[in-house]
């Protein structure tokens, strides 16, 4: 059965982010002093919805759309002149 995202049965927004945010490991190469075993990837298949989420990014860009940067020489912002909110999951 297919979820839908607008029913009234549907998850809170927490739970929904935690099922469709995939989160890079701590330690992808494994705990302290094991043999070293190249990362598989994901080990289920991908569901709609999932995106990977990088640790480098703003959780939550709304707070900064249109702000500029503070140091010089830095990567732009990826603001999205037409949109001015996030889907919140």
């Amino acid at each position: 059965m297919k979820k839908n995202k607008h029913r009234p049965d549907s998850d809170v927004i927490p739970v929904e982010k935690y099922r469709n945010e995939i989160i890079p490991e701590d330690f992808p190469e494994g705990p302290y002093r094991s043999p070293y075993e190249p990362p598989l990837g994901k080990s289920t298949p991908w569901q709609d919805g999932q995106q990977a989420i990088s640790g480098f990014a703003y959780e939550n860009k709304n707070l900064h759309q249109h702000l500029p940067r503070q140091y010089p020489e830095t990567h732009p912002t990826h603001d999205d002149k037409n949109k001015n909110k996030d889907n919140p999951f």
